[in-house]
């Protein structure tokens, strides 16, 4: 079996995996661990390195015997080699040494802690959050102008490299390269943009003759060439493709055929976006950080019917908060990234994040008790808004100069990167964005306390959400439109942007009198939010029924979106719309999947509206979609729905599992659905 683990003390996780079919009745076995350290890093903690392993074999007499690591096993070093770091995120470059095996006299008594629990490994927990691992063989092979051979996999895979070498030089290092695009001349491009900064070699020391390499750790990557290495030397070429384990798969197919295409790459990167955690890119930082984890988690919770890696992480962020943010004016916040090697930095706006995805975890999934595990620190980052709402000044009651952060990031973020604020005024006090996030960090806790019957807290959040919606109203709103926030000594900032307008529009804070017009508006600017924030964007758009310029944005090349990403023969979604000259913005970066959601909700028409998927809403979209059909993995089982668009009305075929109540909302009518399968038509008389 193989496993990771990346935590800090009293965090670890422990992975267990049947082993009988390894194993034979009589003789003797062996116990092997081969143990592979990152270090400290973006997404690990620095902690001391150490392996638990333990071996449970029961006899068929109904006996049972125990092993396990301790005192009596012995160590080597591995074959592999010092090589630096490939960037500052502390992923150190893997060199393996072929011909540095470990002799017999190498091997020496193994250092043992103790017997666990102890200091450095206290606490173990289940680790429910598996990874798959599979094999892609490179879709061709070919050789570059000065004859390098290079292979494709055709996509962008976050995977190790496994190449069969035909013949192999005792002592000669071979230096596979990986990357995302290719020179003019056929080589793999080394430059800032197409590596994400990131050194993507693997240097292998060979042997004599035909060998097989392997690596141990995966990057993102397209291609991988072999310089020095002649193609005649070269058997087959593949790569582990490295990606969380879900329980299900939802679909999605309609009339349009770029939209389809959109799809797929949403799926195919929302997929490929999570390995041992969730993370934000599989190349150049594979920390988890806390707003990729929110918007990868809408889509594989909505896609996959993923639970343990939102969970897993949910309980991560909120061991982030007592870790590092439990001191009475701290408390409330989380980590940006955990685990991670350089400790306690947040992001104000991603720890604003956290009550609204408990909430919808809690939607999908009906797990009330970790609802109260979380609860303590959910009603922390309550209090946490509240402290930055002056009762008196220019700003008075609203949230003003969110305390975090440092450079880019000190107060809020907004959007990320900085070309995807599309010009928003950062030097507002009072946010227009954070404000509406810190309502919907009291609405979200109001509920929530709600559902766990603490009703005097519940009252008392949603009596400041009522009065900060109300500020929000009547000071962010000038002229009729949203602005960007107001500036310390209380004037308005005279930007309106994308953001101002989607934000409070997304979250139901927008008054019924003007959210027709505002959506209206932000239908009219186009594209002018980053990845990060596309779906505030969606939501904003479908909460007043604008599927159709929702359905733009998914579909049309000519602005900045998925289907331009298309056309620039992209395979996985990127961290921002364009790749600008120069930057290291990612090529695989998951964040803008989260659309999956509104897609599978809006546009195949499937919304779960009770904790647990107890109930559903089904709902065919109005929009020049002529019909669409899928699948929405829930809780309780997959409820799948085809409609199609005729000149007499709506046809709908929809499955509903047990134990789920269907709202099935028709242009002409509003019907009650039991489980089973059921067909509505225009001339059904249902």
């Amino acid at each position: 079996m193989e496993t990771t683990n990346f935590g800090y003390p009293g965090e670890h996780f422990y992975n267990a995996a049947d082993v009988t079919e390894t194993l034979q009745s009589g003789g003797s076995a062996t116990l092997t661990a081969v143990a592979h350290w990152y270090g400290p890093g973006q997404g690990r903690a620095a902690v001391r390195p150490g392996v638990l392993a333990q071996l449970t074999v029961e006899y068929d007499d109904g006996t049972r015997d125990v092993f396990g690591s301790g005192p009596g096993w012995l160590v080597a070093e591995g074959p592999y080699r010092q090589s630096g770091y490939r960037n500052d995120e502390g992923d150190p470059v893997e060199h393996f040494d072929a011909t540095a095996w470990p002799a017999p006299e190498g091997w020496h008594p193994a250092l043992s802690l103790g017997v666990h629990p102890v200091p450095d490994f206290p606490a173990l927990s289940p680790n429910h959050a598996s990874v798959a691992r599979n094999h892609a063989p490179a879709v061709a092979i070919f050789t570059a102008a000065d004859g390098t051979p290079v292979a494709d996999f055709g996509t962008v895979i976050p995977g190790r490299p496994v190449v069969e070498f035909l013949r192999g030089r005792h002592g000669r290092t071979v230096m596979l390269r990986a990357g995302y695009n290719l020179q003019s001349d056929g080589r793999v491009d080394p430059g800032k943009t197409p590596s994400q900064n990131t050194d993507m070699a693997f240097p292998y020391t060979q042997k004599d003759g035909p060998q097989r390499y392997e690596a141990a750790v995966h990057l993102g990557f397209r291609y991988l060439e072999f310089p020095g290495v002649g193609i005649e030397d070269l058997g087959a070429v593949g790569a582990t493709v490295i990606h969380a384990e879900h329980p299900a798969e939802g679909s999605f197919h309609s009339s349009d055929g770029t939209l389809n295409r959109v799809f797929t790459l949403l799926r195919d990167s929302a997929l490929l976006g999570v390995q041992e955690q969730f993370v934000d890119t599989p190349t150049r930082e594979k920390g988890q950080f806390l707003g990729d984890a929110v918007n990868i988690s809408y889509a594989t919770m909505a896609l996959f019917g993923e639970r343990h890696f939102t969970a897993k992480a949910l309980r991560e962020f909120a061991g982030s908060a007592r870790r590092y943010w439990d001191s009475p004016d701290q408390r409330g916040r989380y980590n940006a990234v955990y685990p991670n090697g350089d400790g306690k930095r947040d992001i104000p706006d991603f720890s604003l994040m956290m009550p609204e995805w408990v909430e919808d975890y809690h939607r999908l999934s009906g797990d009330d008790a970790l609802v109260q595990e979380l609860l303590p620190c959910l009603q922390d980052t309550a209090g946490y808004v509240l402290r930055h709402i002056p009762a008196s000044g220019p700003t008075a009651g609203l949230v003003t100069e969110l305390g975090g952060g440092a450079g880019p990031y000190l107060h809020g973020i907004v959007d990320w990167p900085a070309p995807g604020r599309f010009g928003y005024d950062m030097d507002c006090a009072a946010r227009t964005t954070v404000n509406a996030q810190s309502w919907s960090v009291l609405d979200a806790v109001s509920r929530l306390c709600g559902s766990a019957g603490l009703t005097p807290e519940a009252a008392r959040y949603r009596k400041a959400a009522d009065g900060l919606a109300g500020h929000i109203n009547t000071r962010l709103r000038v002229d009729g439109v949203m602005v960007d926030g107001l500036y310390a000594d209380g004037r308005p900032s005279l930007n309106a942007s994308q953001h101002a307008t989607s934000y409070p529009l997304s979250l139901g804070i927008t008054p019924t009198v003007h959210a027709a017009k505002d959506a209206e508006r932000i239908a009219g600017m186009g594209m002018r939010q980053g990845p990060m924030t596309v779906h505030r964007l969606f939501r904003a758009l479908l909460s007043q029924g604008r599927v159709d310029a929702v359905l733009d944005l998914l579909t049309e090349p000519g602005r900045p979106g998925w289907a331009r990403l298309l056309e620039a023969g992209g395979s996985f979604t990127w961290e921002a719309w364009e790749l600008d000259e120069g930057s290291d913005y990612s090529q695989s970066h998951a964040w803008s999947a989260s659309v999956i959601r509104e897609i599978l909700e809006y546009l195949l028409g499937v919304r779960v509206t009770a904790p647990g998927a107890s109930a559903v809403v089904i709902q065919p979209p109005v929009c020049r979609l002529e019909g669409a059909a899928g699948s929405v993995p829930t809780q309780r089982g997959a409820v799948a729905v085809s409609w199609q668009r005729t000149a007499d009305g709506i046809e709908l075929e929809c499955s509903i599992p047990a134990g789920v109540t269907a709202q099935v909302v028709l242009p002409d009518r509003t019907v009650s659905a039991r489980p089973g399968t059921w067909t509505f038509g225009p001339r059904d008389g249902v």
